[in-house]
């Protein structure tokens, strides 16, 4: 056989670049979740490729390529046969196998985000690989393989349908079976905003996908031997970042309307939504039909991920069902509207009847009745032997310690702590239930009522933001006000009237940096230095801190032993 060394290259360059694709996801699905579990997290994304390409090598290839019927392809452990039938144009075996390898993977990892932080690691490793070994090659055997969807004339260029909703599929049972976070929900089943611990992560992670997805997509052409193959390369990676960009504006718009601000997290979400509905057209449709399967995945992706956590009460803290499952189902299916007839048959609304569009439905139905089937199948098996959820304590605490024994993935960094609890019935409320009778107080020391003549000592203290500090100081200072003790802390509150949302939830009260100055004066009046700490602090915004004002009794040196008014008095 004689091969081609420029579609070898394409092929080859274009599977390090899918492989590329799990660093993307491990960022992504890290920065959306909390710190505590980024080490099993990061674990997860590794080992879903580890165990998935020997399982793919040992079964999956056989399954998916090999010419069996129309259902499943062949048993053929470490791909022993003849798979001339499916090879692309001058492309070697290994070079094509790896290249599928990757986007086996990549369904696999899918499946991490929305069953992220609650899920055990032995029963992940379980799922990864039957995912491998044969829910996804038996499904792609049907788009890919020569199998009976195919024969239809079903269109998935790249896999919307035989990656993305294979593996957002799996993500739906797998979280639904699951179960949600401990804290997601209150005990009226509204949701609570479980904020991502890392959004530069998560950022990093979507433009890493970004950038690999013109491998995803590009290279699917698995070929660039020929005019009909370099001008199809082109116009799927112009389809593929179009689709991209546009449903990120729509979702920046949509969120800005619905939430009167615009939503970081949502609108990195669109850009992994545009991408996913366009990968199976994105060689049929022209850029019109870009820019509308773009628009519909901006809007859709912002409602899926609502209905989901508000509707269903399915928590993904990821968002991957409505990205993966959703928009790769909505996507293959637009491809039966837009498909402009160049490289398949022509769609609805170019003139092309409805037969490609019904072929196409036939195509999404059939994949999803088959994953949700055999995956349901697989969760429950895991959850009645192994476990399928860690226990309450390990959650709490965080997978990094409880699974792998990492008592941070930060070590030197200071975290936000997770106020969760196992269960709500378990904390006290405080109950307010009037005045102590004078019998049952308890006896309180009074401050010593001070002399006319003697220096009275008073501690104020204020907790405000930290971008404040410095003109803080500076006003203390032109006071007179020389010696403080500064703290950084952390500060709860959130101001009546206006809520804050986070993918659509809204924000409850959170803990966030603060700086706690405190100082004791005597010379300087106190009222003078409350006025100026108000006036350089306030900007009208919730956060401006607080401050608080106490009697103190003494104040000692501890170098000289000086007590009162002289002990404040920092000069020799």
């Amino acid at each position: 056989m004689s091969y081609s060394a420029v579609n070898t290259i394409w092929v080859l360059v274009g599977a390090a670049l899918v492989f590329f694709m799990q660093a993307g996801f491990s960022l992504c699905e890290a920065g959306f979740t909390r710190a505590k579990n980024t080490g099993n997290i990061l674990m997860k994304n590794l080992m879903d490729f580890c165990i998935g390409t020997p399982a793919f090598w040992l079964v999956g290839f056989g399954l998916m390529f090999g010419s069996g019927s129309a259902i499943f392809g062949t048993f053929d452990p470490m791909i022993r046969g003849d798979y001339s039938h499916i090879l692309p144009a001058g492309v070697p075996l290994w070079a094509f196998t790896i290249f599928q390898t990757v986007f086996c993977a990549t369904s696999a990892t899918i499946v991490s985000g929305a069953m992220a932080e609650r899920t055990k690691f032995s029963a992940y490793c379980i799922y990864s690989a039957a995912i491998s070994l044969l829910i996804y090659p038996i499904s792609g055997h049907w788009v890919w393989g020569g199998g009976w969807i195919s024969q239809l004339g079903f269109h998935d260029f790249a896999g919307s349908t035989a990656v993305h909703m294979v593996g957002g599929i799996c993500a739906l049972i797998g979280a639904k079976i699951l179960g949600p976070r401990i804290g997601k929900y209150d005990k009226d089943g509204k949701p609570r905003a479980i904020l991502g611990h890392n959004l530069t992560f998560a950022a990093l992670g979507v433009f890493i996908l970004w950038f690999c997805w013109f491998g995803f997509n590009g290279a699917s052409t698995v070929g660039m031997d020929s005019d009909a193959l370099v001008e199809t390369a082109g116009r799927v990676f112009f389809n593929t970042n179009m689709a991209a960009a546009v449903a990120c504006c729509t979702t920046l718009i949509f969120t800005w309307i619905r939430y009167k601000k615009p939503d970081v997290s949502m609108t990195y979400n669109a850009a992994l939504a545009g991408l996913v509905g366009i990968t199976a057209g994105c060689d049929a449709v022209d850029a019109v039909g870009a820019v509308v399967i773009g628009i519909v995945c901006g809007v859709l992706v912002v409602l899926s991920v609502e209905f989901f956590d508000k509707v269903a009460k399915i928590d993904d803290p990821v968002g991957a069902i409505s990205v993966h499952c959703v928009c790769g189902a909505v996507g293959t299916i637009l491809t039966g509207l837009f498909a402009t007839g160049v490289t398949t048959e022509a769609g609805l609304f170019y003139g092309g009847g409805i037969h490609f569009l019904t072929v196409q439905i036939i195509g999404v139905v059939s994949v999803a009745v088959y994953v949700a089937i055999v995956i349901t199948i697989v969760f429950l098996a895991i959850k009645h032997t192994i476990g399928l959820r860690a226990d309450a304590e390990d959650e709490i605490a965080g997978l990094d310690v409880s699974e792998h024994g990492l008592l941070t993935a930060y070590a030197g960094f200071s975290m936000v702590p997770d106020t969760a609890t196992a269960d709500e019935a378990d904390t006290v409320p405080v109950m307010v239930t009037g005045e102590t009778p004078v019998a049952e107080a308890v006896p309180v020391k009074k401050v010593p009522s001070f002399e006319e003549g003697t220096p009275k000592f008073t501690k104020i203290e204020i907790v405000c933001k930290e971008s404040r500090f410095e003109v803080l100081k500076s006003a203390m200072m032109k006071l007179g006000i020389t010696g403080m003790t500064v703290s950084h802390v952390l500060g709860c509150g959130v101001q009546k009237g206006k809520p804050e949302y986070y993918r659509g939830v809204q924000v409850e009260a959170n803990l966030l940096p603060k700086v706690q100055i405190e100082m004791v004066v005597s010379a300087v009046p106190v009222r003078k230095v409350i006025e100026t700490a108000k006036k350089v602090l306030y900007t009208g915004h919730i956060g401006d801190g607080k401050i608080f004002v106490y009697d103190v009794e003494n104040v000692v040196k501890v170098r000289t032993g000086e007590e009162g008014f002289d002990a404040l008095q920092d000069v020799e």
